[in-house]
């Protein structure tokens, strides 16, 4: 999952690239519920769950999966058992993007109307750094599942390397 989310952020940004800008967005939600699924499947998701995903892709495999929980569901289910960090940025992410990206996701009026009207500069750099900011969790959730010890720094060096291509807390997509 941390690879698919990664997959996202990269064809966010090449839609971006070509203006294809309503469909970077969306794909900077999949990229959130990415790294929310890979979450969920390492602190709290069963080994029943896990199978269900892990299986041979068939219609009956697929019916199975589907029944597993929405990105909500898996935040609730994350409350205490993944790092309260984690859980503090995943919860502003949500509360402060996920209505706008569903919106582009689903035809609502965000895409309507940025597609239209076009897509100001500024929600364009806001976007590549909201999906920067999720790569940079999915990072953090690679170096935990390495279990190797020497890399636990290096995320927070990007960081701060990289403050001005990370979003700022408490910033709405719009």
């Amino acid at each position: 999952m941390c690879s698919v989310a990664f997959e996202h952020a990269e064809s966010a940004k090449i839609l971006i690239t070509v203006g294809n800008f309503t469909s970077a967005l969306g794909l900077v939600r999949l990229q959130y519920e990415a790294l929310v699924r890979a979450m969920w499947l390492l602190y709290s998701a069963s080994d029943i769950a896990v199978s269900k995903l892990m299986s041979e892709l068939t219609n009956e495999t697929a019916k199975k999966a589907d029944q597993l929980p929405m990105l909500s569901e898996m935040l609730k289910k994350l409350d205490g058992k993944a790092p309260k960090e984690a859980m503090e940025q995943l919860y502003e992410f949500k509360v402060y993007s996920w209505k706008p990206l569903n919106s582009y996701v689903h035809g609502g009026i965000h895409a309507v109307h940025r597609h239209s009207k076009g897509y100001p500069k500024p929600l364009l750099l806001q976007i590549l750094k909201a999906s920067n900011g999720v790569s940079i969790m999915t990072g953090m959730l690679l170096v935990i599942l390495s279990g190797d010890k020497r890399q636990s720094g290096k995320i927070p060096a990007l960081q701060r390397e990289f403050i001005d291509c990370l979003p700022k807390f408490n910033e709405k997509i719009t």
